[in-house]
């Protein structure tokens, strides 16, 4: 297999290296890599402290399996000790990696390296090729205290409004550095091939990425990395070891809410209006990258309130904010984007489109929204006061339908129900006596004695 594995990359095959292919034949079920026994340890290699604390939450939490057992068998049972290849009692993988001392005697590369750059290509800037280097040792509840320790004190502060005024915040929200850290560690490779392999996190001034050697395992995909119930783990021990052993130093424990991490992570970033993280998956890698720029920044907001849009939700602003950027959306992507329901997201998709702040390409499960340059860039071809003035001229002396409005004025039908929406609850305009379905071509109306005085006349009105 070594030999004639190949895999695409770009336009030419690649020649699978040997860790690749361990990698893969691994995937076909669940590693035991964390379950492996570690020969010439035992209960004297792990730290008393957190071992102590570690046997007072068993018996606490789960009095049915671990209440009457001693310490030995309470570790046992739990996979921290196991049988050793010679008949004696050993501390597994798992153990060492989460409660163990000294683990860096064994396991030197099992660790997490953190380099900050003075620049995005990571080249000797005036002779500086790094403004800060630190390798963090230590089971990982210490190296999670460690790395985020390390990590924020490189960080710069920015400002952000909020209801009670301006406030100084990290660059990246600590819950989200924290998050990134421990799934790489908790999820990383741990076969002897990966052994030499340590989680790397850089920080760049446009970028945080922190990669893991082992790309995804199971059926996880990364189009699915945000949703709800989705979940695996290639260190399964492992996982279930840290769900009990507290970072060093806190009281929450390493893992908390098992398969909500990624989760926790979008929402912490939303809420901080920055834009999502960049997944990279590959047979022998993970990596998580992200961007250092705030979607909604003042030059964003001042754009936002020139487009003279009211009631526009905070999800609209933040998909306005990225296609901006060139990107487009489709229903998924502003799913994940923002975090709401799907069907929340095709109504707000149609009314930017009404509102002709976007342009729908394509249709049904094919559809995808865009933003005109003419409204990225400012140069809007008509403003909000234009579409009622043509919609309530053409009602004057007539009962339409958006269809017929439609007809008449050449604005299409999405943009002509979002005003007719508007017109309503201005008073503006109502439903004919005839009535029928708001969204129903059929339904027909018509103008007010308001609105019939708003209209602005032309030189051609009777």
């Amino acid at each position: 297999m070594s030999a004639g594995s190949w895999t695409r990359t770009g336009a030419s095959n690649r020649k699978l290296t040997a860790y690749e292919v361990h990698i893969m034949l691994a995937s076909r079920g669940q590693p035991r890599d964390d379950e492996r026994a570690v020969p010439g340890t035992s209960v004297a290699d792990l730290e008393p402290a957190a071992l102590e604390g570690y046997i007072r939450r068993l018996r606490a939490t789960r009095p049915h399996a671990f209440g009457g057992l001693s310490d030995d068998d309470i570790l046992t049972r739990s996979g921290v000790l196991m049988p050793g290849p010679n008949g004696d009692i050993v501390v597994s993988l798992a153990g060492i990696l989460s409660l163990g001392r000294f683990r860096q005697q064994r396991f030197p590369q099992l660790n997490l390296t953190f380099v900050h750059f003075p620049d995005d290509t990571a080249s000797t800037n005036h002779g500086i090729r790094f403004l800060d280097n630190v390798a963090v040792d230590g089971p990982i509840p210490t190296i999670v205290r460690d790395a985020l320790a390390a990590i924020t004190r490189n960080l710069s502060r920015r400002s952000v409004i909020s209801g009670a005024g301006r406030s100084d915040v990290l660059e990246y929200p600590e819950l989200v550095i924290r998050e990134a850290v421990v799934n790489a560690l908790v999820h990383r490779d741990l076969s002897p091939a990966a052994e030499g392999t340590q989680v790397q996190v850089e920080l760049y001034p446009s970028r945080l990425v922190v990669r893991n050697p082992g790309g995804l395992h199971g059926p996880v995909t990364v189009d699915q990395l945000f949703d709800e119930g989705i979940s695996s783990s290639r260190n399964a021990r492992l996982l279930r070891l840290l769900e009990d052993v507290p970072i060093t130093g806190e009281d929450r424990t390493v893992v908390e809410n098992r398969g909500s991490g990624i989760r926790e992570m979008a929402k912490a970033i939303r809420a901080a209006g920055m834009s999502l993280p960049l997944f990279d998956n590959r047979i022998s890698r993970f990596t998580v990258t992200f961007p250092n720029h705030t979607l909604l920044s003042d030059d964003v907001i001042r754009w936002i309130d020139s487009l003279e849009q009211g009631r526009l939700s905070d999800s609209q602003i933040v998909a306005l904010a990225t296609m901006r950027s060139g990107e487009s959306l489709d229903n998924p992507s502003y799913r994940r984007l923002t975090g709401v329901d799907s069907r929340i997201v095709t109504a707000e998709l149609q009314d930017l489109v009404g509102r002709e702040l976007v342009e729908q390409l394509g249709e049904r499960r094919w559809a995808r929204c865009v933003m005109p340059l003419r409204i990225a860039e400012d140069r809007r071809r008509l403003t909000p006061a234009n579409r009622r003035n043509e919609i309530l001229r053409a009602m004057r002396h007539n009962t339409l339908s958006a269809k017929e409005i439609a007809e008449r004025t050449a604005i299409p039908v999405k943009t002509v129900r979002h005003w007719l929406k508007r017109l309503r609850d201005d008073g503006d305009i109502r439903f004919a006596p005839e009535g029928g379905a708001p969204q129903s071509n059929q339904t027909r109306y018509q103008a007010t004695t308001r609105g019939i005085g708003a209209a602005t006349p032309t030189l051609f009105d009777p």
